[in-house]
C-alpha cells in the first residue's frame, strides 16, 4: 500500500531533521502537504498515475477525476480519492460551513457536525471532538453506510449514523448538517414546530418536523430522524437541536439552517410585541407551495386542502398571567383583624414606655 504523508507529518519530519527532498516518489500527499512543500520552497513528488493528481510534468493531459469509492472499493482506491483534488475541494466545503456555523454561533465546544454523500454507500464527514469554527481539510473522515470509518487521521464524528441514516432513507439527500442554533433548539426543546403562514422564505425552503428525543449517537435517534425525511428537510431534535438535509449541497443544507433560525427568532420577537401576527391566507400560502414542489423541496402539505394549510394550533404565542386581579381599594392581603388589633396594642404600650 502506497504511504500517505500529510502535513502534520512533513511537520514532523522537519522537526526531525529529515531531508523533505528525498519523499518516496509513490507516496500519497494531501492537498495540504502539497501547499506546505511548496512554501517550503520543495517541489512534490510527481504523483502516481490514476491518483486524482494535478496537470503532469511532461505535459500530458490531467488525469481524469478520481472514481467515487464504494465500501467495496480497495484500500488503494479508497486512499486515492481521498487524498484526490475532487474530495480535498469537499473537504474544503465542510470547513467553511464549520466555520459559517460558529460564527453564528450555530454550535458550541465540539458540537455539531457535517456530511456530504461521496459514492454510493460512502460519506465525508468531521471529525469528534473539533470545534466546527477550526477544522482543517486534512482533520475529515471517510466512512461507509455502517459508519466504519475508511480513511482520515482522525476518528470520525460520533453522530455520524444519523447522518447515514437520513441518507440511506431519502436517497436524494446528497449533504447533511447538524447544529444547535438557539431559537430553533428552543422550539425544539419545547416540543412545538413554528408556526407557519408567516414568512415566504420559510414556507418555501424549509419543512419542519420534530424528531422525538434520544441519546444523541444512537441508531434509535437517527431512525426517528430518517422516519421523517420523505416529506420534512429540517428536524427538530427535541431536546437537543436541528439537522436539515439538501439534495443540492452542503451549502444548501445550512441554508436550511440560517433561514428557521432566522424564521423563529422573528417568530420569538414578534411574540413578543403584544399584537397578534398577522398571517398570510391559505391562498397566499398555496401559491408557495406550488413554488416550493417545482423546486423539488418536499412538504407534507402538498395536495391538501386550502382550509388545512394554516393550522398553528400549537403555536401559543405570549403568556398572561394567571394570578386574579385585586378589587380596587384593596388594602393588601387579607387581613386578621384580632391579629391587627394585638399589634396595635403592643405597639401602644412600647411608644407608651418610649414616653
Amino acid at each position: 500500500m502506497k504511504p500517505v504523508i500529510s502535513a502534520r507529518d512533513i511537520e514532523e519530519m522537519r522537526r526531525q531533521g529529515k531531508d523533505l527532498n528525498a519523499l518516496p516518489a509513490d507516496a500519497l500527499l494531501t492537498p495540504s502537504a502539497r501547499d506546505l512543500l511548496r512554501e517550503l520552497g520543495i517541489n512534490p513528488p510527481v504523483p502516481a498515475a490514476g491518483a486524482g493528481s494535478a496537470p503532469r510534468r511532461n505535459g500530458a493531459p490531467p488525469a481524469a477525476p478520481a472514481k467515487p469509492p464504494s465500501s467495496k472499493s480497495s484500500r488503494e482506491e479508497i486512499e486515492a480519492y481521498f487524498n484526490s483534488p475532487e474530495c480535498h475541494e469537499l473537504k474544503e466545503q465542510i470547513c467553511d460551513i464549520g466555520r459559517r456555523l460558529w460564527h453564528r454561533a450555530y454550535v458550541d465546544g465540539n458540537g455539531g457536525n457535517i456530511a456530504i454523500r461521496v459514492g454510493e454507500d460512502v460519506a465525508l464527514c468531521t471529525p469528534t471532538l473539533v470545534s466546527k469554527g477550526f477544522m482543517k481539510p486534512e482533520d475529515m473522515c471517510l466512512v461507509d453506510f455502517e459508519g466504519n470509518q475508511l480513511a482520515g487521521l482522525k476518528k470520525r464524528t460520533s453522530e455520524i449514523l444519523m447522518h447515514l441514516q437520513i441518507m440511506q432513507r431519502q436517497p436524494r439527500a446528497v449533504a447533511t448538517v447538524h447544529c444547535h442554533p438557539p431559537y430553533a433548539t428552543a422550539f425544539a426543546v419545547a416540543g412545538v414546530k413554528p408556526p407557519t403562514c408567516m414568512i415566504p422564505e420559510f414556507e418555501v425552503f424549509a419543512s419542519v418536523a420534530i424528531a422525538p428525543y434520544r441519546t444523541p449517537g444512537t441508531p434509535e435517534m437517527g431512525k426517528l430522524v430518517a422516519d421523517l425525511v420523505d416529506k420534512h428537510n429540517t428536524i427538530l431534535m427535541a431536546n437537543h437541536g436541528v439537522v436539515s438535509w439538501s439534495h443540492l449541497g452542503v451549502e444548501d443544507a445550512y441554508f436550511k439552517m440560517e433561514i428557521l433560525e432566522a424564521y423563529c427568532r422573528t417568530v420569538m420577537v414578534t411574540a413578543q410585541i403584544g399584537k397578534p401576527p398577522n398571517t398570510m391566507s391559505p391562498e397566499q400560502l398555496k401559491e408557495l407551495l406550488q413554488i416550493k414542489e417545482g423546486l423539488g423541496i418536499p412538504d407534507p402539505r402538498y395536495g391538501l386542502k386550502e382550509c388545512e394549510l394554516c393550522d398553528n394550533a400549537e403555536w401559543r404565542p405570549g403568556v398572561t398571567c394567571a394570578i386574579p386581579p385585586r378589587p380596587e381599594n384593596a388594602g393588601g392581603p387579607d387581613v386578621d383583624p384580632e391579629a391587627e388589633a394585638l399589634v396595635k396594642a403592643i405597639t401602644d404600650q412600647i411608644m407608651a414606655g418610649i414616653e
